[in-house]
């Protein structure tokens, strides 16, 4: 088997011979959980980008929100840092602070910007790993086999087991 990222999934292609290829190509998700649903039927055929199964997603749900509270949390804090940094501006131009007065401000206020940056790439993360909680066809096909019923855990930082297997339409 080889694996690829294709879309956002996880392929595991046969190596061996042109006629595994005919066989199909198997998928699973690139976040780990457990089956939800499964909205397909073997021999069902489907189109391009159809939600084939869904992952339950109560947690992936809740880092999303976790990372928007961490976010919001975050922009107040530079919006403090700014306030801070103009009060310390304002006072060193009356020469009525000092230099590293300043320089505190300015630090304490590039922290704070660092943190929303890092937060915003989080959150953008957990979003993503949201979206993924959902299996969808990445060409048309035919659904040959469905290995991963509802109840099925997937360990995508392991090797993942297929969950569904397509064939492309011929």
């Amino acid at each position: 088997m080889k694996f690829y990222f294709l879309a956002g999934l996880l392929l595991a292609v046969p190596l061996a011979t042109a006629t595994h290829a005919a066989d199909g190509v198997e998928l699973s998700t690139r976040v780990s959980g457990v089956v939800d649903t499964v909205l397909v039927k073997r021999g069902q055929q489907v189109k391009k980008g159809t939600v084939l199964l869904r992952l339950d997603d109560v947690v992936l749900r809740a880092r999303v929100d976790e990372a928007s509270a961490e976010l919001a949390r975050a922009e107040a804090d530079a919006a403090e840092a700014r306030r801070d940094f103009d009060r310390a501006q304002e006072l060193y131009t009356r020469t009525v602070s000092s230099t590293s007065e300043l320089d505190l401000a300015t630090t304490r206020q590039a922290r704070a910007q660092a943190t929303v940056s890092a937060a915003r790439a989080r959150l953008d993360i957990a979003r993503k790993n949201l979206a993924d909680a959902e299996l969808k066809a990445p060409f048309d096909a035919r659904v040959t086999a469905i290995p991963g019923l509802p109840g099925t855990v997937v360990a995508a930082d392991c090797q993942p087991r297929p969950l569904v297997v397509l064939a492309p339409l011929r």
